[in-house]
């Protein structure tokens, strides 16, 4: 399952870091968090998730949780789901939730950011059929808006409203009599979160760490 043979070997380190940005140091850090979750053994699976404090109160504690074991967020266009990882993985996932480096040209910030998006669509998209709701659609805005920490929960919660009903709107308007509304597909997606600052918004919080410091 890809986990390390070897984490003091530099080209375990510079695999790693290629695939995910994150620094030698920041691979370590995570990899004793990695430990410390699977209780030293080698692959993590969905029980040792239920066992993080800081998940139990998280409104997407399942979507974050299932996340870890979705094969299309591995970088490797895979479908379906896992019943374990190792390292890599985690490692991989983890690094959706990594702020963009500072020194990026905007060309790399763009697929940052149309990464990021994919994500959280993923995570939303639990069938695998390419579209969500808008119901589904409605939680993203209220999730991103909550996390932001400018906004009341319920200010939150009223945009997210609005941008339901917006969309709803606009796509059922333009359709045909005889046609069906099959959901939000992630280009359509893309769309209505076009200009929304996501990269600072996508953190987690646990183990005693804050995903949205470990940007270089």
């Amino acid at each position: 399952m890809g986990a390390l043979q070897s984490l003091h070997g530099r080209p375990e380190y510079l695999d790693l870091a290629e695939k995910t940005g994150f620094s030698f140091e920041q691979i370590r850090v995570l990899h004793e968090r990695f430990k410390q979750l699977s209780h030293n053994e080698e692959t993590l699976r969905r029980s040792h998730f239920n066992e993080i404090p800081d998940l139990a109160c998280n409104p997407i504690r399942a979507q974050i949780i299932e996340a870890f074991f979705d094969r299309r967020n591995y970088h490797q266009n895979g479908e379906g789901t896992v019943e374990e990882i190792g390292f890599e993985e985690f490692l991989v996932v983890m690094s959706h939730f990594r702020p963009p480096s500072l020194h990026m040209t905007e060309e790399q910030r763009e697929n940052v950011r149309r990464e990021k998006l994919r994500f959280v669509f993923n995570m939303h998209d639990t069938d695998n059929d390419g579209t969500i709701t808008l119901e589904e659609y409605r939680h993203v805005v209220e999730e991103l808006l909550s996390r932001s920490g400018a906004l009341e929960k319920e200010t939150a919660k009223s945009i997210a409203d609005a941008a339901m009903l917006e969309v709803a709107s606009i796509s059922m308007g333009h359709m045909e009599p005889d046609e069906f509304y099959e959901g939000i597909t992630f280009e359509h997606f893309l769309k209505l979160l076009d200009g929304f600052e996501i990269e600072s918004r996508m953190n987690i919080r646990f183990l005693n760490m804050d995903t949205s410091t470990l940007c270089k």
